[in-house]
């Protein structure tokens, strides 16, 4: 007996056959004894109704039975169905979310145990296929702020690199990585590095993207990005794009290319801004559309450092015009539990603004969201430069207190003066006056001469800590 061209004479296919045969014949006995015209007859059944329920019995152990024998392939494709279009690692018996980017670049998802090694790549595969392909000459560099893994599988040759999901990695987190995988590939011809985040795609990219730029292999980000998004995307099983494409990532890795093409693998030079501005374009569509039902927080190093509330104008002062050609009360909150948010380097500003349209928002960016997102959306920030200590000579802070110059001869006072204290310093045309006020946030200095010409400056006393 022969079945697609098998042969079809194992027991287990020829019980199951009978059951299917058997099922189907109770079935149609089942419907007749139903019949109206059967049950007036007094019919007696019940010997029917329980070989139905053992033949159903046997039909859930078949279920079953087929599942545990069809395990592999049922991991297979529900890997295949959460990774989509990634392209795969599919040689030599491995069957893993992972590709190379480059001869010594590996690109993957997370190594998991348990349930998530059902959908996402086993561990000990990951592991079996570093210490086949690669032994003693790989690095892997775990992203996920948010989980870890038994690095003993990789000999410990795992390094971390916390970064929480849909965010950005420091600059200085950017050079210290490239710095640590150049030591490393110049070591050995054969040394390779395998980086991986949750979904190895966003922050995986970024940090790829990074090196290919360090190592010389592209000099622009956009090329880079680009070429990265190719080689994990595997168009013969889906179109759906699987390189970079929060934008903020992909910013740092413009802010990284800059870092190294004109800083010489340097941070650029610090600059202090004071915000003075924020501006929504576009808001008719979002919300109440007038931005009451908005609130922003601003956050530097993971901690905030401002927030205000647009609605009562709590640290802020709103102005709104715009005729509301349309108000939609939804607002789509997605990754970071906001409807948009934004990463930038304030060493990258230019000209005192920073202009960032509907595709360069973090969620705005998706298209489903363009609903509500419409064209014209998007966000100017209109900063202030601060001079800081190198720049500015009328004032610095000191070990916690503030320590006086006079712009007259550039000398310091010291010992610093107490708070509130009224100092005075002579020179030939004019003596100066010098007081030193705290007012909740600034530091206020007054400065008088004897012709009664004043002048105030205000600053935040966190620009000027050390």
């Amino acid at each position: 007996m022969f079945c697609l061209g098998k042969e079809f004479l194992n027991f287990v296919d020829l019980l199951d056959f009978a059951v299917i045969i058997l099922s189907f014949v109770l079935s149609l006995i089942f419907q007749f004894f139903h019949t109206d015209s059967c049950k007036s007859k007094n019919i007696e059944f019940t010997k029917l109704v329980v070989i139905g329920r053992v033949v159903r019995t046997i039909r859930i152990v078949r279920i079953t039975y087929f599942m545990i024998q069809q395990r592999r392939h049922v991991q297979a494709a529900t890997r295949q169905l959460v990774s989509q279009n990634k392209r795969r690692y599919q040689k030599d018996g491995f069957d893993l979310d992972l590709c190379y980017v480059t001869e010594r670049v590996i690109a993957m998802s997370f190594p998991s145990k348990g349930m998530m090694a059902v959908y996402r790549n086993p561990v000990e595969e990951v592991a079996r296929f570093f210490n086949t392909k690669h032994k003693d000459h790989y690095r892997i560099y775990n992203l996920c702020s948010e989980r870890s893994y038994d690095e003993s599988l990789f000999d410990y040759n795992v390094r971390r690199i916390y970064i929480d999901d849909h965010n950005v990695p420091k600059l200085r987190e950017m050079l210290k990585f490239t710095e640590e995988v150049r030591d490393w590939m110049e070591a050995d011809d054969k040394n390779i590095i395998s980086i991986h985040c949750k979904g190895g795609k966003g922050r995986t990219g970024t940090m790829i993207c990074v090196w290919l730029i360090d190592c010389g292999i592209f000099d622009q980000a956009e090329d880079c990005l680009e070429y990265f998004g190719d080689r994990r995307t595997d168009l013969s099983k889906g179109s759906t794009f699987q390189g970079v494409e929060t934008p903020s990532q992909s910013r740092y890795v413009g802010y990284y290319e800059k870092c190294f093409r004109i800083y010489g693998r340097s941070l650029p030079p610090k600059r202090v801004l004071r915000l003075r501005s924020f501006k929504i374009t576009g808001i008719n569509s979002v919300g109440h559309g007038n931005g009451t039902d908005f609130s922003m927080e601003i956050r530097q190093e993971g901690s905030v450092i401002f927030d205000c509330n647009l609605k009562t104008e709590r640290h802020c002062k709103v102005e709104y015009n715009g005729a509301q050609d349309f108000v939609q009360k939804y607002i789509p909150i997605g990754y970071e539990h906001c409807p948009f948010y934004f990463w930038f380097y304030t060493s990258f500003v230019e000209q005192g603004k920073l202009v960032l349209p509907r595709q360069e928002l973090d969620n705005p960016h998706k298209t489903k969201t363009h609903k509500v997102f419409r064209e014209n959306f998007g966000i100017q920030l209109i900063f202030q430069e601060v001079r800081t200590r190198s720049s500015m000579r009328q004032s610095r802070v000191y070990r916690g207190q503030f320590l006086p110059v006079i712009s007259a001869d550039h000398s310091a006072l010291s010992p610093p003066p107490p708070w509130g204290a009224r100092l005075t310093a002579s020179r030939a045309d004019s003596s100066v006056t010098v007081s030193v006020k705290w007012n909740a946030t600034a530091l206020v200095y007054s400065i008088t001469t004897q012709h009664n010409h004043s002048l105030s400056i205000y600053a935040g006393l966190s620009e000027y800590t050390k």
